[in-house]
Formats: C-alpha cells, structure tokens, sequence
C-alpha cells in the first residue's frame, strides 16, 4: 500500500506555485494524483472524463490517416494518451508553458500516462500555448509555417476563467481567427472548460468557424456521490 500523502513536485512558476501530489483515497482504495496551482486545484486523476472526451471528440470529424496533432497544456496526459491510442495521428505536438510538467512525464510520476513521452510520434515543447498562437512564429517552434489537422487545448478553467489574465484575448474572434490560420482546411479546434456551455463564446466560436459544437460530457463525481459535468468545445473550418 502506497503512503497517505506524497507531495512528488514543487516549484514557483510566473503565473504561481505549481504542485503535484500523490495521495491515498482509503474510501476508493486508490492512489489519486492531483495538481494545484497555489491553493488551487488544476486537475485530479479522478476527473478524467472530460480531458479524454477532448481528444476523443476533436479527431472524430477529421479524415485521412496522417494527422498532426496538437495539444496545448500537458497537464496529468490523459488528452496526449487518448491522441496517441488514435492509429491516425501521425504526431503529436504538446505545447507546456510550465518545464517541470514536461519533467514529470519524462521522470515516470505519473504511471497511468507511461509511454507518452517515450512514443516515437510525441514532441514536449516548453513554451507558452497563447503566445505562440498570437505570435509571427507559428505553433511548431521548427517550422512557423507547419499547420495542423487539430488543435486540442486544455489549459484555463473555461473561455471567461483563464488562468492568467494574458490568455482572455485569445477566446475573442481575433484569437481564434489566429489559431484558424495555423489549421488545415477541414482543421479542429477543440477546447475544454469546466464551466457549462457559454452563449457568448459560442457566438465567437460561429464567427470563425462555420461548423461548432458544445459538447457537454457528464460522468460520475465519486466524492459527492453524484454527477458533475464539463463542456468540449468544436469549431471546424471549410475544407
């Protein structure tokens, strides 16, 4: 049986301090991992659903079998692991703002995403997701000019909760009107939020993308007893 609590990682960050932890559920009889940011909680591994979902749901409309992929925010891997068990995706590019979740992964702390790291199709870039996109330089830190079949982006609580106030522009029109460029024809966006859909993003979401969904993903909350939900987000282009 592992130890009760495990603090596995620490370090300050511009935007905070930023943590992992490791601790025994004895009611779920589980080892459950968890990520704060301060004293706020990131992400746990007992909430996967919707992360899985984004990955699911954003290659669903895609065509072809050579797809680049990319994933903004690394987080615990579950949006990276689900891409890569998807025979299509001939890359996977993961853009980390924060070095030591790059670190985690490569020094095996988290046992459920063995492998991400290791897989041949899988890139860790450590840079800031929102900067690049509003930048001249591209997603791709080698090519400026590399586009991309989908986009999968999972790093602020929702569209109008970002995690620092420098991420808000790039959910208006303009923003996404950047990230449109660096897809291909027929290319995916798709976006996690923990808050129920939003009429006004959505309408930002229209404006760009001809075709966009809200997609809201329920599943079991084992520490209320009851279900909580988060929303996917799908804004395709014309091909």
């Amino acid at each position: 049986m592992s130890v009760r609590f495990e603090e596995l990682a620490w370090r300050p960050t511009p935007i905070g301090e930023i943590s992992l932890r490791r601790r025994r559920d004895p009611r779920l009889d589980l080892d459950v991992y968890e990520v704060k940011l301060d004293d706020e909680f990131l992400m746990s591994s007992l909430f996967t659903a919707g992360e899985i979902e984004l990955a699911r749901l954003g290659l669903a409309p895609l065509a072809g079998d050579r797809l680049d992929v990319i994933v903004g925010g690394l987080g615990l891997g579950y949006t990276a692991r689900t891409a890569l068990a998807d025979d299509r995706v001939a890359s996977l590019l993961v853009v980390e703002a924060v070095e030591d979740v790059i670190d985690w992964h490569r020094r095996g702390l988290l046992p459920f995403a063995a492998g991400l790291a290791e897989d041949p199709r899988t890139r860790l870039v450590p840079a800031d997701f929102f900067a690049r996109v509003a930048g001249p330089d591209g997603l791709d830190p080698d090519d400026a000019e590399r586009r991309f079949h989908a986009v999968l982006l999972d790093i602020d609580h929702s569209p109008r909760h970002p995690l620092h106030p420098s991420h808000a522009a790039f959910y208006r029109p303009e923003g996404l009107r950047r990230l449109a460029r660096l897809l291909h024809p027929g290319g995916v966006f798709a976006l996690w939020s923990d808050d129920p859909p939003d009429r006004d993003f959505e309408a930002d979401l229209a404006a760009v993308f001809p075709t966009h969904h809200s997609h809201v993903v329920r599943f079991a909350n084992p520490l209320t007893g009851g279900e909580s939900a988060n929303t996917v987000y799908l804004g395709q282009l014309p091909e």
